[in-house]
């Protein structure tokens, strides 16, 4: 994703599949802790729906919307971890390989993923 982006201007945008099809609104978008750089950004998928994890690195931010390289099922499907906690190492794992991402460079055993919701902006 580009990397000039304020991962707080991406709270409350909408998001779309490689289709064009609405995935739904973005709630929270998790840093890395140790670099500070957006990884995954959790999707309101509707009004009585969880939310679902995408990966931000594939995704391009087009015109005030987020689109994600992926169909909507597959995105729908993803892991469903809860938000507003931290993603451990094995989590994120788990997110990549659900999206058929490459692991060969896994983060250190000890790094989590932090958290933007709304217009909080300091993670635990």
């Amino acid at each position: 994703m580009q990397t000039d982006i304020d991962p707080r201007n991406l709270i409350g945008r909408k998001a779309f599949d490689r289709n064009g099809s609405k995935i739904g609104t973005i709630d929270e978008v998790y840093l890395d802790d140790a670099t500070g750089i957006p990884e995954w950004a959790a999707i309101r998928t509707g009004l009585f729906s969880r939310d679902a994890f995408v990966p931000l690195a594939p995704s391009r931010f087009v015109d005030g919307t987020l689109r994600v390289p992926f169909e909507r099922a597959l995105i729908k499907d993803s892991p469903d971890f809860g938000v507003g906690r931290h993603l451990s190492p094995q989590q994120e794992l788990q997110l990549y390989h659900h999206y058929g991402l490459d692991t060969t460079v896994p983060a250190p055993a000890d790094t989590e993923f932090g958290h933007i919701a709304g217009k909080e902006t300091e993670h635990p």
